[in-house]
């Protein structure tokens, strides 16, 4: 099998990174990658702590142009950085304001910016709106994902009504709150008792055409581990639909408007990677005994094939970069990364792999070139050629 092609696009003494799978990396034009870069590294973020915002120009010897900075940051997930749908310009991420999380939109064609009154999660394919969460209160449930800077007012409450998720129009700015925290605590939870659990959401995603979006609800009993279920909703907060009920859902992706890929456990295969018809109860698992670890899942332009990574494996912590050909069930390595030992915890590094807008390259966050955490690109074009 021939290698794939691998670059690092950034590179030390500072470290640089994405965060999540599922926001837009790539310009339009697949030309600029935007990255955050931070001169630290294991320890937990602190309200001051500064990460610099910036652009990795991949046709120029990936020339970093910096372009922002924001001290509302987390590793897992950074600021949100992304750009907005449909724009060939305009990116936008998270910052601090005073008492409050905001949104910035910046413009690299000219360095305007603009600022919205709430801090933004997931934008919708039309670029227009977005949806957000508490992250004050992410931050007090679960660190790495939320904020350092702000605490959460309702910290003594186990679900309020004054939290949730909003909507942000991103033309005016408007915000409004359409599912409390506690609307969706009182749902019935078939598996157990929630009477005495502390709620929040996160990992929110509009679906491929806008007309619904997923969230993660979650919850904690005392001390122990959370336990988490997958719900839908329209963009106006209403029709809500549990997904996934049996408490253990994580990694998920849209496939199309209808249809989700996620990693769970059902009592048919236990953990593994399942398909969900949204607004069903139609089930199946998908790639049995070769998707066989939990990965950050996304699916190529053309759908036919699953990008997933995985978690340290083994002794020497090898986290596995591999394309899953749908129709012929085939698997197609694109590499295996060592993940240093200190990179756990709050502070991994997950591949948390990521693809140009034409599906020809794929980038990555990995520590395993000694040089800290960077962005590197592999060119996956050959590969998918494969089995064209």
């Amino acid at each position: 099998m021939n290698e794939v092609p691998i670059r690092a696009i950034t590179s030390g003494p500072k470290h640089h990174w994405f965060g999540y799978y599922d926001k837009l990396q790539f310009d339009p034009s697949g030309r600029h990658v935007l990255g955050m870069q931070v001169d630290f590294e294991h320890r937990s973020p602190v309200a001051e702590d500064e990460v610099r915002i910036g652009l990795s120009d991949t046709q120029n010897n990936d020339t970093w142009r910096e372009i922002g900075s924001t001290r509302s940051w987390g590793w897992q997930q950074g600021c949100m950085l992304q750009w907005i749908p449909g724009s060939a310009s305009e990116v936008i991420w998270n910052q601090r304001e005073g008492d409050r999380f905001v949104a910035r939109i910046h413009d690299t064609s000219d360095g305007s910016e603009r600022t919205l009154s709430a801090a933004v999660y997931t934008i919708a394919p039309d670029g227009r709106h977005a949806i957000g969460a508490d992250f004050r209160r992410i931050n007090d449930m679960r660190p790495g994902y939320g904020y350092a800077g702000l605490p959460d007012p309702n910290r003594d409450v186990l679900a309020p009504d004054d939290a949730g998720i909003y909507t942000v129009d991103l033309a005016t700015g408007e915000t409004r709150q359409i599912i409390s925290i506690a609307q969706v605590a009182a749902l019935p939870y078939p598996h157990g008792d929630l009477t005495e659990a502390k709620h929040y959401f996160n990992h929110l995603l509009y679906n491929t055409d806008g007309s619904r979006f997923i969230f993660l609800h979650r919850w904690r009993i005392g001390e122990g581990g959370f336990q988490t279920r997958m719900l839908t909703a329209s963009p106006d907060g209403s029709d809500l639909h549990v997904v996934d009920d049996y408490g253990r859902m994580s990694h998920f992706i849209w496939r199309d408007p209808e249809t989700i890929l996620g990693w769970s456990w059902q009592p048919s295969h236990e953990g593994a990677f399942y398909i969900y018809r949204d607004r069903t109860t139609e089930v199946d698992v998908i790639g049995e005994g070769i998707m066989t670890l939990n990965g950050h899942c996304t699916y190529l332009p053309d759908t036919d094939w699953i990008l997933n990574d995985c978690y340290p494996q083994g002794d020497s912590r090898e986290q596995q970069l591999y394309l899953y050909h749908v129709p012929t069930s085939q698997r197609l390595e694109l590499g295996s990364f060592p993940s240093p030992e200190p990179y756990t915890g709050e502070w991994r590094c997950d591949l948390h792999p990521r693809f140009s807008p034409d599906g020809t390259r794929v980038t990555i966050d990995s520590a395993h070139g000694g040089n800290g955490r960077q962005m590197y690109e592999l060119t996956i074009e050959d590969r998918v050629a494969s089995l064209a």
